[in-house]
């Protein structure tokens, strides 16, 4: 899907609230409330789904490392919740703090808060934090729920924490999941066909130049997640990453 597609600039956080963004503590009750938001994930995942599962052996089982993934829709985090290891710091944007229940039950469990589009400066210490703990995070490098129902154009993001904290990346990939198709089959008790594709960890190359070490880093991130996806979902790279199918 060509890029042209998306009609709005990346967003950037309205909401300033940097006094809640940290990296939780795994306190006993923690860990026992992820266990459990994991197990209802597989649940919720099996009656709303029919979900089909690639790479499993694939799925990391200690950190440090970093989880990066497309965004198609709000299944994606249901997903990730259920087939991710339990101990992962998921970065959530900002916005969603405001929301009574989900709020408090992402504040609960112990997401890190950023604000999207601007410099972070508590959000990457929670992150780099995490990394020195041997924790996993998870992110998004698109930066948002994608606009076009493929691959929009990856933020620097994920690249410059891979290589500031010189931990492996981790790919996972959905299909499927977008809301307008989630949503109307779960109001007529359907359930609907996903998927979820883990690739092989890798890590990115550093360069003398830091900067084209992030730009280089970025693409390779983005490929990767396109060279997962069917080309119908890889819309800004499709064309990027046509000539390695057929290599």
């Amino acid at each position: 899907m060509p890029a042209e597609k998306i009609v709005s600039p990346k967003p950037r956080s309205e909401v300033v609230n940097p006094q809640i963004t940290r990296l939780a503590q795994l306190t006993r009750g923690r860990k026992l409330l992820r266990y459990f938001v994991h197990g209802l994930s597989k649940l919720l995942v099996f009656l709303w789904t029919r979900s089909e599962l690639m790479g499993s052996e694939n799925i990391p089982q200690k950190g440090p490392g970093l989880l990066v993934s497309n965004h198609l829709g709000d299944a994606d985090l249901i997903l990730g919740f259920a087939y991710a290891p339990p101990i992962v710091e998921p970065l959530v944007k900002i916005e969603l703090y405001d929301l009574p229940i989900l709020g408090r039950l992402l504040d609960a469990y112990g997401v890190i808060w950023v604000h999207r589009g601007q410099p972070d400066r508590r959000a990457l210490r929670a992150i780099l934090d995490a990394m020195q703990q041997g924790r996993m995070v998870g992110i998004a490098p698109e930066g948002r729920e994608s606009l076009t129902g493929a691959l929009e154009e990856g933020t620097d993001g994920a690249a410059y924490i891979a290589l500031r904290a010189e931990v492996p990346i981790t790919p996972i990939t959905f299909t499927g999941t977008e809301n307008k198709r989630i949503f109307p089959n779960m109001k007529r008790f359907r359930r609907t066909d996903v998927s979820v594709t883990i690739g092989r960890p890798f890590r990115l190359e550093k360069f003398p130049d830091r900067r084209d070490s992030i730009k280089f880093g970025t693409k390779k991130i983005m490929h990767t997640l396109a060279q997962q996806l069917p080309p119908q979902y890889r819309g800004f790279y499709e064309f990027e990453t046509r000539g390695a199918d057929e290599r």
